[in-house]
C-alpha cells in the first residue's frame, strides 16, 4: 500500500468535510428557526415560484455544499422536489475549476465552461418547474366548502371543550399538558419542548446535527476517495477506450458516484480530449456530489426515484449534445 496516497485521501477528506461543516451548521440553524419559531412564516424564496431559479443559481456556484444543503432541506420539506432537482442538475462541484486550470486553450475553456453553465442552468429550470408542476397536479386540494365545514366543526369542538369546563373533550383534541407529555420527537419533527433553552435549541442542537452529518460525510469521502485514488487511472483509461456513442451512458453512471472525485475525473478526462462534450454534460448533470448520499440516507425510495430521473435526463441531454456537436 502506498502510504502517501492514503495520507492524501485522508487529508483531502478531512479538508472537504471541514469546509462543509460551517454550511451544515447554518443549515441546521435555519431548520431550527423555521420549525420552532411559530412567529416566522416559511420564506417564500424556499417554496415560491422563484425557488427553482434560486436553486439553479446556487447550484451553479462551484461548491459541493449546496447539494448537501438542498438534500437536507428537502428531507425536512422546506424546499420542493423541483428545487432539489434544480440544484442537483446545476451543481458541478469542482469540475469547472478543473477545466479552468487545465492545459486547454483559453478559447476552448471559455466555450466549454459557458456551455456547461448555460445548458445545465436551462435544464435545471425546465426540470425543476416540470417536477413541481407534476407533483402539484397529483395533490388534491381541499375545496372551499370542505375547508369551511372543517373549520366550523373544529370551532364547534373547541366550543364544546371550553363550554363544559374541560370535562368533555372531542376525540383528536388534547390538552397542552397531554401534548407535552405524549410528544415524542425526532430530528425531522417540528415538535420540540416549548420551554427548551434557546442556547440548546439554536446552538447546541444545530451543532450536534452538523457534526453527525459531517461524520457521515467524512466516512463517505474516505470510502469513495480511496476508490477514486486507486481506480482513477482505470476509469480514465476506460473512458478513453469507450465508443463515442457509449460515453453519455458511461459518464452518467460515473457522475452518479456520490463524491466530488467523480466530477474531477470527468473534467480531467474531457480536458485530455478522451471524451466528448456530450459525455461530460451527461456526467455533470447527474453528478450531485454528496447530495445523493445524504438523500438516500434519509429517504431511500424518493432518493432512488430522483436518482433514476437524473440518470435518464443526463443520458438524454448527453446524446442530444453529442448529436448537435456532430452537426456543427
Amino acid at each position: 500500500m502506498d502510504w502517501s496516497i492514503l495520507w492524501d485521501v485522508i487529508s483531502d477528506a478531512l479538508l472537504d468535510t471541514l469546509k462543509l461543516l460551517p454550511f451544515l451548521f447554518l443549515l441546521y440553524l435555519l431548520i431550527e428557526i423555521l420549525e420552532h419559531n411559530t412567529a416566522l412564516s416559511r420564506p417564500r424564496m424556499l417554496t415560491g415560484k422563484a425557488a427553482p431559479v434560486l436553486g439553479a443559481a446556487l447550484g451553479t456556484l462551484p461548491m459541493c455544499g449546496f447539494s448537501v444543503m438542498a438534500a437536507k432541506l428537502y428531507s425536512h420539506r422546506h424546499i420542493t422536489a423541483g428545487t432539489l432537482v434544480a440544484v442537483f442538475i446545476a451543481t458541478s462541484d469542482e469540475a469547472l475549476l478543473v477545466l479552468l486550470l487545465s492545459e486547454m486553450g483559453w478559447a476552448a475553456k471559455l466555450v466549454s465552461v459557458l456551455s456547461l453553465i448555460l445548458s445545465r442552468f436551462a435544464l435545471a429550470l425546465v426540470a425543476g418547474y416540470a417536477v413541481d408542476a407534476v407533483l402539484k397536479k397529483k395533490t388534491v386540494p381541499i375545496s372551499h366548502h370542505e375547508h369551511g365545514h372543517e373549520h366550523h366543526e373544529h370551532g364547534h369542538e373547541r366550543h364544546e371543550e371550553h363550554g363544559h369546563g374541560g370535562h368533555v373533550r372531542e376525540e383528536g383534541l388534547e390538552t397542552e399538558e397531554e401534548h407535552e407529555g405524549s410528544c415524542e420527537c425526532d430530528e425531522l419533527s417540528a415538535c420540540e419542548h416549548r420551554h427548551e433553552n434557546k442556547w440548546v435549541l439554536y446552538l447546541l442542537s444545530p451543532l450536534g446535527h452538523a457534526l453527525q452529518v459531517a461524520a457521515f460525510v467524512l466516512a463517505v469521502n474516505l470510502v469513495f476517495g480511496l476508490v477514486a485514488a486507486y481506480a482513477e487511472e482505470a476509469l480514465t483509461a476506460f473512458l478513453q477506450g469507450s465508443a463515442f456513442w457509449a460515453q453519455p451512458v458511461l459518464c452518467a453512471l460515473i457522475g452518479a458516484i456520490p463524491n466530488c472525485a467523480s466530477s474531477v475525473v470527468l473534467a480531467e478526462t474531457y480536458a485530455l480530449g478522451a471524451i466528448g462534450f456530450g459525455g461530460l454534460l451527461a456526467g455533470l448533470i447527474v453528478n450531485a456530489g454528496l447530495g445523493y448520499a445524504i438523500l438516500l440516507g434519509g429517504e431511500r425510495r424518493r432518493g432512488l426515484i430522483i436518482l433514476g430521473g437524473m440518470l435518464l435526463l443526463g443520458i438524454a441531454a448527453g446524446y442530444a449534445a453529442a448529436g448537435i456537436g456532430l452537426l456543427i
